[in-house]
């Protein structure tokens, strides 16, 4: 059994809510879960209803018939669960840390600016990098090929490929979410900016 507490009380309640959300999310009836988990559907019932205790056995069996980990069946939610933005006035921008992803960041901006047309002036970098067009029409200049992206489209891209990204026809604004490898490769293209190169 797992050791419960007066102050675990809500987490025992969350994680039976978060089971029968869960099976209900997959569409099965406590029947096929139960057969799932190798359990008597009475005994899952009880789970789900709070009539009976949480066992670790039995968690870490429906947290494998859920394709969830025992971890994220049991995990509770953060107090932080607004964050405020980091504000990088000299670009125009701002951004927040992905909590649950260490190495993630998500970034808003605001670009006025067509994409360069010197191709050496176009970067290259390891890494993953996403974005979603909040206002206007933003170009994606990658390698060779032109893309026009409108409000409300996003777009995924190998960052291996030199590119670069402006605006089209007046201001658009950015989400953009790199992983840790695309947010090192453009910290260090805003300091060759700075410095001039």
């Amino acid at each position: 059994m797992l050791p419960m507490t007066q102050t675990d009380g809500d987490l025992d309640s969350l994680v039976r809510k978060r089971i029968r959300a869960l099976r209900v999310a997959q569409g099965w009836s406590l029947e096929e879960l139960a057969t799932r988990a190798r359990l008597s559907q009475s005994t899952l019932s009880r789970i789900e209803n709070g009539q009976r205790r949480l066992a670790l056995d039995s968690l870490v069996t429906l947290a494998r018939a859920l394709d969830t980990t025992l971890d994220q069946l049991v995990e509770t939610a953060s107090d932080d669960v607004v964050t405020s933005p980091i504000i990088d006035s000299a670009h125009s921008r701002m951004s927040w840390p992905i909590r649950a992803e260490p190495g993630m960041t998500v970034m808003r901006q605001r670009m006025t600016e067509p994409p360069p047309d010197n191709p050496s002036r176009m970067r290259a970098h390891p890494g993953r990098e996403w974005l979603v067009v909040l206002s206007g029409t933003a170009v994606l200049m990658l390698g060779h090929r032109r893309f026009r992206v409108e409000a409300n489209q996003a777009a995924e891209f190998p960052t291996m490929l030199p590119h670069a990204i402006g605006a089209e026809g007046g201001p658009c604004e950015l989400l953009g979410i790199f992983d840790r490898d695309a947010r090192r490769g453009h910290q260090r293209g805003d300091t060759d900016t700075a410095n001039g190169e």
